[in-house]
């Protein structure tokens, strides 16, 4: 399943209308703004989507509101500097700014033992590594992919083992990453992808029960070097 497909086939109600709903699209969101650059079509979608995920008849919240920054974000953004910054951000020369993956966030190196884990987790839970994908699985976008499809109320999984995926897999460093993407000398448009993944990790930390992040070593990968 992919983001578009799914996004195209649901809506996404605001946080307390559907909860499944919610959170299995806005992981398929995140997923896709962080693959590479959105498209004409994705910033629509996210525009569309942000939009609706506001009640203007209640406080929104921190969730709201950061959903509703994207939507804002999506139908201002230009195609040409929204490609040099994702392209600034998350490639670079040699590398961007920032480095999208768990095992350089939970212990400064490339392709270390947190990729090891999410493998073998991946493999217990079913799922196979597409041959034509190159970025190791433990790039932010498919870890935020995999609890998509973990979260889909139709064909996910129960919430004690999305609790066990989201705390090792996501808790673990992807708070200290959506920090470090709201700070980002290269950000603009990213700046409200941060903030809406700092919220919603917050927000499934509560709905899925979970105990907040141990603190790490390895923080921040704008620092390395």
């Amino acid at each position: 399943m992919t983001f578009s497909q799914t996004i195209s086939e649901v809506e996404a109600p605001p946080p307390g209308s559907s909860v499944p709903v919610f959170r299995s699209v806005t992981w398929f969101a995140l997923a896709a703004a962080l693959r590479s650059t959105p498209d004409p079509s994705l910033l629509t979608h996210l525009a569309q989507t942000g939009s609706s995920s506001v009640d203007e008849d209640s406080d929104p919240g921190e969730l709201g509101q950061a959903w509703s920054a994207v939507a804002t974000a999506a139908s201002h953004v230009e195609q040409g500097p929204l490609d040099d910054e994702f392209h600034d951000l998350f490639i670079g020369i040699g590398r961007g700014e920032l480095v999208p993956y768990a095992s350089w966030y939970r212990t400064g190196f490339l392709m270390d033992r947190p990729l090891v884990a999410l493998r073998r987790d991946l493999a217990l839970l079913g799922f196979e590594r597409q041959q034509s994908v190159s970025e190791p699985e433990d790039h932010a976008a498919a870890i935020a992919e995999v609890m998509g499809l973990l979260a889909d109320p139709s064909e996910g999984q129960d919430e004690s083992t999305q609790r066990i995926f989201f705390s090792e897999h996501i808790d673990s460093w992807m708070p200290d990453f959506f920090a470090d993407m709201q700070t980002a000398h290269s950000a603009d448009f990213y700046r409200s992808v941060g903030r809406l993944g700092a919220a919603f990790v917050e927000f499934e930390r509560g709905w899925l029960g979970a105990e907040a992040p141990r603190t790490t070593a390895s923080h921040s990968g704008v620092s390395k070097s």
